[in-house]
């Protein structure tokens, strides 16, 4: 078994859309990166061969095919979804703990690949719990949102955790060195929030260097180009993204409403075409389709249930980009030298 693989585990039967829309984000992604050593195909193999010869791609050097006879259902709990063992979204997973693979990217079930990556590949050290971090569009910036749901009540210490866990996807994903971290809360004022919020808040402060943390932040900082990284535990976080999720659509179809109301207003819409297009483009889910979940041993990328071709080609892209840059090794250090400050402070045990 090769221990320095960097071989990507695709789930090739998790998505919405069919095993044919995987393989043809698998080969868009062959071409547009030749950095890209190896992808594993996981699932049925003649499905999988099937749609590999209609792609032209069957053959590649670059792929192999690991077989997996059972489909995790999107409907399923989460305890049944992982007693699956020869599930695709199972076998991606024993891939990585075994090391034959390094990353790995799924859109199938979220519970069920959250609870499995948390039991079969284990919390890195010195984290508690791990995080599910996406990337959020704004007017003129993108920013990262955690956690959006893997962890719904948080410690001060977990939540600062996902502020470094924040920082190193920001850094690699966006692209900003010293990404700008803010805490969510309900206020700027010093005090203000719970309990737990105000000791997130003396941990963040403390670790001076470590991340660039700016401060308390409240809900109308979130799209402002103050902020890089939001900051905030999983009930928040995941009640925030569906809120933004259903505004974006709501207001979709109030201007197509608006816009052929009547033909005065359809000729300014045709007018107007280019700048909706622009538009639509900045906010493409498939652009930055896939949520990293944090904090475990190996890189698991979550991408939409929906994800076209486009979206899966990013999600592997973002996830060669992660074994490129060795975020894991990054956070690690990180993580290890932010719980040496709590303990130094404190005096008890990181």
């Amino acid at each position: 078994m090769d221990l320095d693989s960097k071989a990507i585990a695709i789930d090739v039967m998790g998505a919405d859309r069919g095993p044919g829309e995987v393989i043809e984000g698998v080969k868009f992604a062959l071409k547009q990166d030749p950095q890209i050593s190896s992808l594993t195909l996981v699932g049925i193999q003649s499905e999988i061969e099937t749609h590999l010869k209609k792609c032209g791609i069957f053959g590649n050097p670059r792929l192999t095919i690991s077989p997996a006879s059972e489909i995790i259902g999107m409907d399923e709990k989460p305890t049944h979804g992982i007693k699956k063992k020869d599930s695709s979204m199972i076998r991606c997973l024993d891939l990585l703990k075994s090391q034959a693979c390094a990353a790995m990217v799924s859109c199938g079930n979220t519970g069920s690949l959250m609870a499995g990556a948390t039991v079969k590949l284990r919390l890195m050290p010195g984290l508690e719990r791990p995080a599910l971090s996406t990337v959020i569009p704004s007017k003129d910036h993108l920013f990262i949102l955690l956690d959006v749901g893997a962890n719904p009540e948080t410690t001060p210490k977990q939540l600062m955790h996902n502020a470094i866990l924040g920082s190193n996807h920001c850094q690699i994903e966006l692209g900003i060195q010293k990404p700008k971290i803010g805490l969510l809360t309900i206020g700027t004022e010093e005090g203000k929030g719970t309990e737990r919020i105000q000791e997130t808040h003396k941990y963040l402060k403390s670790l001076g260097h470590l991340i660039n943390y700016i401060g308390l932040i409240e809900g109308y900082h979130v799209f402002e180009k103050d902020v890089d990284v939001v900051v905030c535990d999983g009930f928040v976080g995941n009640i925030l993204i569906k809120t933004c999720e259903s505004l974006f659509h709501m207001l979709k179809e109030l201007f197509k409403e608006e816009l052929t109301a009547n033909p005065v207003r359809k000729l300014g819409a045709v007018l107007s075409m280019r700048a909706f297009k622009a538009i639509k483009h900045k906010f493409n889910p498939d652009r930055y389709s896939a949520a990293p979940l944090l904090g475990v041993n190996g890189i698991v990328l979550k991408a939409h249930g929906s994800s076209n071709s486009t979206g899966i080609m990013n999600a592997i892209l973002t996830a060669q980009k992660m074994l490129n840059q060795n975020m894991n090794k990054h956070i690690l250090c990180a993580v290890a030298e932010a719980n040496q400050i709590i303990k130094d402070k404190e005096g008890e045990p990181a």
